[in-house]
């Protein structure tokens, strides 16, 4: 019994740093925080309009896919999207279905793309959680911008970073699960690939030829198939929305697949995990994991 919540607690202002340290980083739980970004400008000035005027001209990158489905297991490929250089005014027309389009267009590049593509939007928000930073003793590895359409979905996965994501406008649906569950959890290997569009118009999956097989999750954990993996019934995820003002803390190692509402705009925060016993026991459930499948 490692103390899990059946659902993910609310906080209703934003902790002190050591507070935040010792009740939910340092025990790897996650927590919805409401009232830490309620003195952010962008909460109010962020509508459709602002973004077109203050970026609408710029060319920036969009994940584009025929299916919703970027950085994911499809016809046994680990298949990326195409990177499609754009101007951000014709996204939005997209997002605000003023043109419509057979593919699922989606902000979600993940190099601190707020900084690097926005900076005209940084000052609406913040360079980094305070708080956070004085828990960590670091500044963010990256801080992200996100917006799309309903249909993109992330598959589920985990990432090396404390995260905290902050929902601008609209809504995110995360599922989540502890890293406990490891042994659950269905990894494969896969040949890398990527989407390309075609003279028709047609998506393509061309692959990575000289790339190295990468590992990931094929289950759908809305609808798993517990026929081919029996093992996930015994996990036990956590589903919560996160809504326009409020933050979500989703820990290191924490597996988590995300949907959202149609042209939700979200920032998230992304610090470098301590290499710590954290993390060398998930190390260990891993490999016991992948041991035990070998027998």
């Amino acid at each position: 019994e490692l103390g899990w919540p059946e659902s993910i607690p609310y906080l209703d202002r934003p902790p002190s740093p050591l507070e935040f340290y010792r009740e939910w980083v340092s025990p790897n739980k996650p927590c919805i925080i409401r009232n830490a970004i309620s003195h952010w400008p962008a909460l109010k000035k962020w509508t459709s309009a602002y973004l077109r005027e203050a970026v609408g001209p710029k060319a920036v990158s969009v994940a584009v896919t025929p299916n919703g489905y970027a950085d994911a297991v499809f016809q046994n490929r680990f298949v990326m999207p195409e990177e499609r250089q754009m101007l951000f005014m014709d996204f939005l027309d997209i997002v605000e279905k003023k043109v419509t389009s057979p593919n699922v267009f989606y902000m979600q590049k993940q190099c601190s793309n707020l900084t690097e593509e926005f900076p005209e939007l940084v000052c609406d928000v913040q360079p980094d959680i305070p708080w956070m930073s004085e828990a960590l003793g670091k500044k963010p590895d990256a801080v992200n911008f996100w917006l799309g359409e309903s249909a993109a979905v992330t598959s589920l996965h985990k990432d090396h970073y404390e995260n905290l994501y902050c929902v601008v406008s609209g809504e995110k649906y995360f599922l989540l699960l502890p890293p406990s569950d490891r042994p659950f959890i269905p990894y494969e290997l896969y040949q890398p690939a990527t989407y390309q569009v075609s003279e028709d118009g047609s998506f393509e999956i061309v692959d990575e030829k000289t790339a190295e097989k990468v590992p990931w999750i094929p289950l759908d954990p809305l609808n798993p198939n517990l026929e081919l993996y029996p093992e996930y019934a015994q996990a036990k995820p956590l589903q919560c929305t996160v809504k326009a003002g409020e933050m979500l803390y989703l820990p290191s190692l924490w597996f988590h697949h995300v949907q959202q509402s149609h042209g939700c705009i979200a920032v998230n925060y992304w610090y470098d995990m301590e290499y710590d016993i954290k993390y060398s026991y998930y190390q260990l459930l891993d490999g016991l994991t992948k041991a035990v499948k070998m027998l």
